[in-house]
């Protein structure tokens, strides 16, 4: 008894100790990194390991080099050195992984998180790999739950959401403000160009306007790619946190993605990312939201959205334009795919309207006599929030 409370004492004095040391006070979470497969060599992803063990993670290294301050599990090629993290995983041995690709299911993506270049600031990018749903806009949706989920779990009580000014921005933000109008608490960035609004545009990007800004993976590929290797030329990342890790409704496995192209500052990023996601509760937070979400409404707003699909799917009346008249009031927020519609749905209530791009997207022109009544017949129809 006496030797396991000495031990017990021991253990408690060694975690002090490394907690003054590296900053990080409690047990280690335990993170495993694949090391093999990287643009820039193994020895790349070895230095990644040995920096973030510096800072308060336990790293299981995987694949054939060795270190002293690392736990090195030997794998043979890249494929062995997956199988060699699931198992880990699988077993509870360790609480994440970071790894160069993954085949996460539907419904499970990744919320990256990077420096923007302006301001020095963070920012998560919700989503960069994977697919969180198979329609774009329901997708950007759930993208936005998961960057609130992932933000929440990294310390931010209340992570501002921005939009960036992509197909389906407008459809998403009617969406989320919806949601948000059921009860689930969103915080709206504004975008800090003149004309403001929660649809963000290049500059916000470059800026870090919103702590989450919300578009489609493939998007939010490409700009983690920009924003972490454009001092390199694009062969090195040198800057941000990777691609960050999978979330999805019920998914409970911490898998941090880099790229092939990720340098060792963003790999040790990652890894340090996966520890704070960790001891974070990410998994608890998850759950809480989904479930906050779906009080809110969330799974009524994906059905309406689906039965608006099928519906613009099907054979359409034919509308004649009214008169036509001088337009020079402008109505912008509506979706591109939406616009021709938007005009008819004008018509059918005998307005003259014309569909037009404006700098900050989709418009409908109207005479100023009209704008007031078109406003309010665009936004019972939907079509503006």
């Amino acid at each position: 008894m006496a030797n396991t409370i000495e031990k017990v004492i021991a253990e408690t004095f060694l975690e002090m100790a490394e907690g003054l040391e590296t900053g990080s006070f409690g047990k280690k979470p335990k993170i495993a990194l694949t090391g093999m497969g990287s643009e820039h060599g193994e020895e790349n992803a070895m230095a990644a390991a040995l920096d973030a063990a510096k800072s308060g993670v336990d790293v299981y290294y995987i694949g054939s080099l060795e270190a002293e301050g690392v736990t090195t599990v030997k794998a043979t090629d890249d494929e062995d050195g997956h199988d060699k993290m699931d198992d880990l995983l699988d077993s509870g041995a360790i609480d994440g992984a970071v790894t160069m690709h993954y085949p996460f299911p539907i419904g499970v993506s990744t919320v990256g998180r990077c420096i923007t270049p302006a301001l020095g600031k963070e920012m998560f990018i919700a989503n960069t790999t994977g697919t969180s749903s198979t329609d774009r806009i329901e997708g950007m949706i759930l993208n936005a739950i998961y960057g609130i989920i992932t933000a929440k779990a990294c310390g931010i009580a209340e992570p501002t959401v921005g939009i960036l000014n992509v197909d389906g921005a407008r459809q998403a933000e009617k969406a989320l403000k919806k949601l948000q109008d059921g009860g689930y608490p969103i915080k709206f960035a504004e975008s800090s160009r003149a004309d403001g609004g929660c649809v963000m545009r290049g500059n916000d990007v470059l800026r870090g306007t919103p702590d989450i800004m919300v578009m489609d993976s493939l998007t939010g590929n490409v700009i983690t790619k920009m924003l972490s290797s454009y001092t390199t030329g694009g062969s090195f990342e040198a800057s941000g946190f990777g691609y960050g890790p999978g979330i999805g409704e019920n998914y409970d496995k911490l898998i941090m993605i880099v790229s092939r192209a990720s340098g060792a500052p963003v790999i040790a990023n990652a890894m340090r990312f996966a520890g704070q996601l960790i001891k974070g509760k990410v998994f608890e937070i998850a759950k809480a939201e989904f479930a906050a979400a779906k009080a809110a409404g969330l799974d009524a707003i994906r059905a309406d959205l689906k039965a608006a699909q099928e519906k613009a799917g099907a054979p359409k009346e034919e509308v004649k334009a009214p008169p036509a008249e001088i337009v020079t009031a402008q109505i912008p927020g509506i979706e591109v795919m939406d616009l021709e519609d938007a005009v008819q749905a004008l018509w059918k209530e005998n307005i003259y309207a014309e569909s037009g791009m404006g700098c900050t997207g989709p418009i409908v022109r109207i005479s100023e006599a009209n704008k007031e009544k078109a406003v309010e017949i665009l936004k019972n129809a939907g079509y503006v929030s």
